[in-house]
């Protein structure tokens, strides 16, 4: 029971590791933003807003617990196309005994425990705890990547240049956080009303306690903004049993790593300003010429080894003299890996973003930039203290300042200082033992990578705009041609997992959203079996049927209405009282739906070219995608038990067939 209790915790944590939660993320303000900048070059901040960045925090509305009647409904309509039906009569028994019985003491007593913490949500301690005591390796298994798009300006892509530009940006957006001038972070349904001056003057003299309802008159939602100081200066630090997040806002240091050396200088002065840009291009240019070879063993192999491993061998750092040493990376801004090869294409740049060689990263750091010789840029972050919310804020911002206004310039003479005596190299005692550790580690490291394959594909024929034209949601027509896809290439409706946002309540993480449904795989069997048995009419009627059905699990999942983070926090509660688990959480079906195959995340952004993630269990696919204005694009990646290419292609033929359907025309 132990034992189970362990894989569906581990289970529920990996399924919750997608690179991003977006379903109601993706807001005006953040991509379409006209916030002005100051003119000044190398003004300390982004942007002021006038809006205090934690203007909205203190009412933002709590992330409810929803209803036990509605919990067990939500549940069973998701494992109705995952079971036959003997096996859903039991699942179906199990979940009515579980509602009338222990599970309604564990509801109320959760009911309870949230009515007495009021200041944060029911589902924020249990998934932090849950992250934490991971001990599985964060490489592959949690740290997710999110790819920058290019510069528009081919010559700003210099690796030299790009990294003076995204370092320079990031700390503006740090003192832009700090200073409370952020933009608070919005959903905006009505922007015409909303994201505009006169409300934003108006919007900060109504007090905090009252502000957010403000908001929600102009059908405005604030998003909660708790996970954005563990932006910088954070690291995990392993522990034995349960790691640790760690912050220290004095460190003004950035931590550079490049052929397994890591340096360090600072990036902020005593005054608290940026160092002059051309002083951090400096400093990256002497980095970036060092001829120093890489060590004979790279700590950052230690930071992608099992966590109690690692724990155990941080303790022997420690005892070896580098306490001095270790605490400068873990209070260092973030972490800048210059990497020495050029990417050769988007798969390459996958790999290299999502778990690379292991020895010039520090997995452990909250966000890492990675910038390749040729200038791709990618961020990697450890996923415990967040979802991925404030990150893609952050990129888009960088982004957006790094290209709209640049603080050097290719050609730019960096300053005339002495580099050799303001950067320092850290230098690490090692012993035998730990030497042994780093070998082991990096075995470890490159057994699990050699097993993932990655694999892209661009569907041209349409995108958003068709799909909207016709009334269809475009991420449930993605959802659905995943579906139709493994149905035609294993014959099986597998447990789905997408991830969903609740950032509209204090503290709130991520809901699930489960895409696999009745109306899913009704659809999928007549288009992948029965192409011939409907008319283009009926199959019409179909998409929107699984459309519209969609589009309720989504709006229920954004609003904290989903079943699976209320199930797993009874678990939590039942696990926390030493209480022995429930019947309902040893049925088999409960474990296959939690055995995510199809693990899945979508991502549109103008500062992101892909993103990606690996599968969260051994035979399933790790699936980002991203839906575009005339295109549909999917980054995916497997282990061997799964054949990624096949899919893709399959993923293709669904697509097509859809497209086919709503261009009125028969299937082949």
């Amino acid at each position: 029971m132990a034992y189970l209790q362990s894989v569906l915790l581990r289970s529920e944590l990996r399924k919750s590791c997608n690179f991003i939660s977006l379903s109601m993320v993706t807001s005006p303000v953040l991509l379409n933003s006209k916030r002005t900048y100051s003119s000044k070059n190398g003004s300390e901040y982004l942007h002021k807003s006038i809006v205090p960045t934690m203007h909205y925090q203190k009412s933002l509305p709590r992330l409810p617990v929803p209803k036990l009647e509605d919990t067990i409904k939500r549940y069973l309509a998701a494992q109705r196309p995952l079971l036959n039906d003997e096996q859903y009569r039991n699942t179906e028994k199990l979940a009515q005994d579980f509602q009338s019985g222990v599970g309604k003491e564990l509801h109320e007593e959760l009911v309870a425990q949230d009515k007495r913490n009021k200041h944060t949500s029911y589902i924020s301690a249990p998934w932090f705890d849950m992250y934490l005591s991971a001990r599985d390796s964060v490489v592959l298994n949690f740290n997710p990547f999110m790819s920058f798009n290019p510069d528009p300006k081919p010559e700003y892509n210099d690796q030299l240049v790009r990294s003076t530009n995204m370092v320079s940006s990031a700390v503006r957006f740090m003192k832009t956080l700090r200073g409370g001038l952020l933009e608070p972070e919005v959903f905006h349904l009505n922007p015409a009303k909303s994201d505009t001056e006169a409300f934003k003057k108006f919007i900060r003299w109504v007090p905090s306690a009252l502000s957010w309802y403000g908001a929600y008159m102009v059908n405005a939602y604030p998003l909660d903004m708790s996970q954005y100081f563990r932006l910088f200066n954070s690291t995990r630090i392993p522990r034995p049993g349960r790691d640790e997040l760690f912050t220290d806002q004095a460190g003004r240091h950035l931590l550079v790593i490049r052929k397994g050396n890591l340096y360090v200088f600072d990036v902020v002065d005593r005054d608290g300003n940026l160092v002059n840009p051309s002083e951090i291009q400096s400093h990256l240019k002497f980095i970036l010429s060092d001829p120093t070879p890489a060590p004979a063993f790279p700590l950052g192999f230690l930071t992608s080894e099992n966590r109690d491993v690692w724990a155990s061998l941080r303790e022997k750092l420690l005892e070896a003299g580098n306490g001095e040493v270790l605490s400068t990376v873990d209070s260092a801004l973030f972490c800048l890996c210059l990497d020495d090869e050029p990417m050769r294409d988007h798969i390459h740049i996958s790999h290299n973003m999502l778990h690379g060689n292991g020895f010039n990263r520090w997995y452990d750091k909250s966000f890492s930039i990675i910038i390749a010789k040729d200038g791709q840029a990618a961020i990697n972050f450890e996923h415990s203290w967040g979802d991925g919310v404030a990150v893609l804020r952050f990129q888009n911002e960088i982004f957006k300042d790094t290209t709209e206004q640049p603080l050097v310039h290719p050609g730019s003479p960096g300053a005339s200082v002495d580099s050799a005596s303001m950067v320092r190299r850290l230098e690490f005692k090692l012993d035998s033992e730990l030497e042994n550790g780093i070998s082991k580690a990096k075995e470890n490291f490159q057994a699990a990578i050699s097993k993932l394959t990655i694999d892209a594909m661009e569907f041209k024929r349409g995108g958003k705009e068709m799909l909207k034209k016709k009334k269809l949601s475009p991420d449930a027509m993605s959802q659905l041609a995943f579906q139709m896809a493994f149905l035609r290439q294993y014959g099986q409706t597998v447990a789905t997992y997408e991830s969903c946002s609740t950032a509209a309540f204090r503290h709130g993480r991520t809901e699930t959203i489960r895409p696999a449904s009745n109306y899913t795989q009704r659809c999928a069997n007549a288009f992948v079996h029965q192409p011939n048995q409907h008319s283009v009419d009926q199959l019409k009627g179909m998409l929107h049927e699984c459309s519209k059905y969609h589009g309720q699990l989504t709006k229920e999942a954004a609003m904290g209405q989903g079943f699976d983070r209320h199930l797993f926090a009874m678990r939590y509660l039942a696990n926390s009282k030493g209480m022995a688990l429930p019947s309902l959480y040893q049925d088999p079906a409960y474990s296959a739906i939690n055995h995510n195959i199809l693990s899945t995340s979508t991502l549109t952004s103008p500062a992101v070219s892909l993103g990606g993630f690996a599968p969260v269990v051994p035979d399933g696919f790790g699936v980002g995608y991203g839906v575009h204005d005339e295109w549909i694009g999917c980054n995916v990646s497997s282990y061997p038990a799964r054949n990624v290419h096949e899919f893709l292609q399959c993923v293709h033929k669904s697509l097509d067939d859809i497209f086919t359907i709503l261009e009125g025309k028969p299937l082949s």
